[in-house]
């Protein structure tokens, strides 16, 4: 028998163990629980040291609190992570672990059906979305079909999701001809913006004059139609801008939606 692997991240521990309790039932999944992102993350790594990786993660939708999914993407965090007193909200583990561990199916388990944070959690990776309050039955019905690549959601929120997925491509492509606008000099100084880096760094960085770069920061500003450093580089990051390579030359994150 080809036994299912289950890994149950909730911070609500009597939830977590009786959830993993009913699943152990099953002949043919073995299940354990993990009460926050960093906890997740350690039983991910031990897993893959021990060649015994997890086959599906059940996420908490409020894991760490609600934060990125109302406000989009934190930076994904790493499924090597180690630090245990570190916050992993669950969007950003269901992106790490799509990251770093692609096998992985995820399904993030929610209190109430939310049209946005459902699509958020499937830009980042989520194989599914389904109802804490519903039936065991229902729950292995879907750890099963995302083991078969399928992606599960209730039906009362397909018209929601898609809607917003589609909003969401929409302002990535608006956002992507806005940034080909730029000239090769004023997308590096983009990028640096994405980076963090201020007007003075950003001259060093690229060898021009304080006052340069402040033309250049400007005629980013106006060509992308923003009045802030700020809001250029969340449009930066809808359009696939990723930050400058501190370490070495300026790069683009391609794909991932903000």
């Amino acid at each position: 028998m080809v036994r299912i692997r289950v890994l149950v991240v909730d911070d609500h521990r009597i939830f977590a163990e009786s959830l993993a309790a009913a699943l152990a039932a099953e002949p043919d999944v073995d299940v354990s629980a993990a009460g926050s992102g960093p906890a997740a993350l350690r039983c991910l790594e031990r897993a893959v040291t021990e060649g015994r990786r997890y086959d599906v993660l059940l996420v908490d939708a409020d894991l760490g609190g609600t934060a990125s999914a109302l406000q989009g993407f934190r930076p994904a965090v790493p499924v090597q992570e180690n630090n245990a007193d570190g916050l992993v909200d669950g969007i950003s583990l269901v992106a790490g672990v799509r990251s770093g561990q692609p096998a992985v199916r995820t399904v993030v388990l929610a209190e109430k059906d939310d049209p946005r944070r459902a699509a958020l959690a499937l830009q980042a990776g989520a194989s599914g979305w389904v109802a804490k309050d519903c039936s065991l039955s229902r729950l292995l019905t879907v750890i099963r079909g995302v083991l078969r690549d399928e992606t599960h959601l209730p039906p009362a929120l397909l018209t929601g999701v898609l809607r917003e997925l589609t909003a969401a491509r929409k302002h990535r492509t608006e956002s992507e001809r806005l940034v080909e606008s730029l000239t090769p000099r004023e997308r590096e100084v983009l990028r640096c913006m994405v980076a963090g880096l201020g007007r003075k760094a950003v001259a060093e960085r690229l060898f021009l004059s304080p006052h340069t770069v402040r033309t250049h920061m400007q005629n980013v500003l106006g060509k992308l139609g923003v009045h802030s450093t700020l809001a250029a580089v969340a449009l930066a990051r809808r359009a696939g801008v990723g930050p400058a390579d501190l370490a070495g030359d300026v790069v683009e994150r391609g794909g991932q939606l903000a």
